[in-house]
């Protein structure tokens, strides 16, 4: 297992300009600057509920919208989350996670199997929150999951309120990724696949 778990990511495109650092073995601290307030309050939930310290810093073209932005750190954050957890020696891989927030509740499940795929059922009670249009959790979700080429599943089970909804989720996301690549020690720096590699 790698002894420093960390990454630095930049992506620049016509569309945003966005660099990522992340510490898979941090204490939760985040410095976030989206232009989106409600998108920098959800990612500071994967930091601190993940233990996880995370940069983001994003100039995106929110005259637009916040789609570009939303998207584009998702797969920053996935590219990120792929090379800091390097060849996955010694880690759990699994982790799942239920959070509640007043009347919400959320599960995800988060598999570290190399194959991406996003299985999400948000059925979000409104169209936005704030200025962050509540479409984007699943674009977000989708391109951290393709980035970082992680299985996950996420469910909203109940809600009533769109904002505890979401913050469910990405609390769960935070604790279930936290249990995915936390050290095993039983696992004698093996990977955790009968394939031999993940």
């Amino acid at each position: 297992m790698n002894t420093a778990r960390t990454a630095e990511i930049t992506r620049h495109t016509a569309e945003t300009r966005i660099a990522v650092r992340l510490n898979l073995d941090g204490t939760g601290r985040a410095r976030l600057a989206t232009g989106i307030g409600f998108f920098d309050h959800m990612l500071d939930q994967i930091a601190r509920h993940g233990l996880i310290d995370l940069d983001v810093d994003c100039v995106g073209d929110l005259h637009i919208d916040g789609h570009h932005t939303v998207e584009d750190v998702g797969i920053a954050i996935g590219q990120a989350l792929k090379a800091a957890v390097g060849d996955k020696r010694g880690i759990a891989r699994y982790g799942h996670a239920y959070v509640p927030l007043d009347e919400a509740l959320s599960r995800v499940v988060i598999d570290l199997s190399g194959r991406p795929g996003l299985f999400a059922h948000l059925p979000l009670t409104s169209a936005m929150v704030g200025q962050f249009d509540t479409q984007l959790v699943r674009e977000f979700f989708q391109a951290l999951a393709n980035h970082a080429f992680i299985t996950l599943h996420i469910d909203n089970l109940r809600g009533d309120n769109a904002h505890h909804q979401i913050e469910t989720v990405f609390k769960a996301f935070g604790r279930a990724l936290r249990m995915a690549v936390a050290p095993d020690p039983r696992a004698a720096g093996s990977v955790p696949s009968t394939k031999g590699s993940l």
